[in-house]
């Protein structure tokens, strides 16, 4: 199979799909592998190191995607990639398709078989998802801290406290991978930390791993309001699985009660975020205010940490995309269930209940188990 990986073209997105390590990987098991020239230098990546493995870097864009029968990417493709996707061809990489009809219209539009790293489900977690919720968790408090600075408009209140001076309140909306690496962060900044969560079994895991300037609190309506009004920091870290849009969990009247100059960061703004006065930002142009509150919901925060990003995401990927390479899109599909999950378009047919839903694309929508096995 040949395996292509374009430069990412999304505003400041500095990772990429393959590294000169996967590169080799997919070669020694009788691959070709197309990267397109700089494609990994923002990650720290030269094309000598890509070529010294077996890889061919090519100038453009287009001749990737044209001769590639498998696409790696990192982040969904965006409208001047649309034309470029195609019948059969596997494109592997996130797309968060709930909160992009036009990106799911267009795939569909192509035929192409869509596998989204969000939705690939191993028994015990989402196994693509996971180093990825680890950068942006870590991320979230650092980022949140900055723009507390009066300089950007925040409230002026240092995360970290000096003596005699209380430090932030940091309140963590959603207790899983992005809600716990917030929560160590913050915790490690001797912040006052709150992390919500409606699983008293996870409540209960956070209690025990968490050290004790963490507290951990059952979410509901009423203590949300209560924990948001003193908050001088909320991170949503709320994740629907099966690639629902999140839930609009911050509401404006919550934002109301908090300091002005509060920080909100919106780490859900891929699934569409968990605040109903979010949308998506850059990292051009990262913050807005409403209600008061600054708002950090950069749609891909870990691309700013690229290096560290993209050895992660890679580590995790290149396993799944060997399979996909050595047995075919649909066939790796039917031997790994994880894989099959999965499985977001395929042929023109949509296979995401989720996404069908938010969209009212039930015409097209095809069950992934009798796409792949039949009726």
């Amino acid at each position: 199979m040949i395996v292509g990986c374009p430069k990412e073209i999304k505003n400041r997105e500095y990772r990429v799909g393959i590294t000169p390590a996967s590169a080799a990987s997919y070669i020694k098991n009788g691959h070709e592998v197309l990267i397109e020239h700089d494609a990994g230098v923002d990650a720290g990546f030269t094309d000598e190191e890509y070529s010294g493995y077996g890889a061919k870097v090519l100038r453009e864009a287009s001749e990737i995607w044209g001769r590639s029968d498998m696409i790696v990417k990192v982040k969904e493709p965006l409208p001047p990639e649309y034309s470029l996707m195609r019948e059969n061809q596997a494109i592997y990489t996130y797309f968060h398709f709930a909160a992009n009809k036009p990106l799911t219209e267009a795939c569909l539009k192509s035929k192409a078989t869509c596998i989204a790293y969000e939705l690939v489900e191993e028994a015990w977690g989402l196994p693509l998802l996971q180093p990825m919720s680890e950068v942006a968790g870590r991320m979230s408090v650092l980022m949140g801290s900055f723009y507390l600075g009066r300089n950007f408009g925040g409230s002026g209140v240092l995360s970290t406290g000096v003596p005699g001076v209380a430090p932030a309140k940091i309140l963590i909306v959603g207790g899983g991978v992005v809600g716990t690496n917030a929560a160590r962060i913050a915790a490690g900044l001797a912040s006052l930390v709150v992390i919500t969560d409606i699983s008293h079994r996870r409540l209960e895991y956070l209690s025990e791993i968490l050290p004790f300037n963490c507290v951990s609190i059952y979410s509901d309506e009423l203590s949300l309001a209560r924990e948001i009004k003193d908050a001088d920091m909320v991170i949503g870290a709320v994740l629907l699985r099966g690639g629902a849009a999140a839930p609009k969990l911050i509401k404006r009247e919550h934002l109301r009660t908090m300091r002005p100059g509060s920080v909100y960061v919106d780490v859900a703004i891929d699934q569409g975020g968990t605040a109903e006065t979010s949308h998506p930002t850059t990292h051009d142009d990262p913050i807005f205010v409403e209600e008061g509150v600054v708002h950090y919901c950069v749609a891909n925060m870990p691309g700013a940490y690229s290096r560290t990003s993209t050895m992660a995401l890679s580590n995790a990927t290149v396993a799944y995309g060997l399979q996909i390479a050595n047995e075919g899109a649909l066939d790796a599909c039917r031997s790994n269930p994880a894989l099959a999950k999965g499985l977001a378009t395929c042929g023109g047919s949509l296979t995401v209940q989720a996404v069908a839903d938010t969209f009212g694309f039930q015409e097209i929508y095809a069950d992934a188990d009798a796409l792949l096995y039949g009726p």
